[in-house]
């Protein structure tokens, strides 16, 4: 019996690998600002800042390849788990590129420059509650990854 196209290729752990690399850095990027903001110094806030645009290199391709490889695995699918999962993607997608890349570039250039004015009080406020949108969507969909491979209970 020859195996399912899923099972041939390393796309499941490739998905899961990439996915979870992916919620990881959002969240270390997403903790990092809080943390800064609320009980750094200019300094330390500057630094965080500065440091995400370097993070987006290993970021941007984690996200990249979850989507793709989760897009691969979808072929194989149907069901309202993955439609979730698409649609929260979707999601996903457009807040990092439309907020969250350009507010991080547009933040690392004010910090680098010590200017810390209301439009960075402004752009880091959306970029906080963007960034947290996509944490709760990508942490629904690992949980519902999970429960499409039996390792927990679907949610309804």
């Amino acid at each position: 019996m020859e195996p399912k196209p899923t099972e041939r290729l390393p796309a499941p752990g490739l998905h899961a690998a990439a996915g979870t690399l992916g919620l990881g850095l959002i969240a270390c990027f997403w903790l990092s600002t809080l943390g800064a903001e609320l009980f750094g110094t200019t300094t330390q806030i500057a630094a965080v800042k500065t440091a995400i645009p370097y993070g987006l290199v290993l970021l941007v391709p984690a996200l990249i390849a979850a989507g793709a490889g989760g897009a691969r695995l979808a072929q194989h699918r149907r069901g309202p788990l993955v439609a979730r999962k698409t649609r929260r993607m979707r999601i996903v997608a457009m807040n990092g590129l439309l907020i969250l890349v350009p507010s991080a570039l547009f933040l690392a250039r004010k910090a680098e420059a010590q200017d810390f004015d209301a439009a960075f009080i402004v752009v880091q406020l959306a970029e906080l509650v963007a960034g947290a949108a996509n944490l709760m969507l990508l942490g629904a969909n690992l949980r519902d990854g999970l429960a499409m491979r039996g390792l927990r209970p679907a949610l309804r």
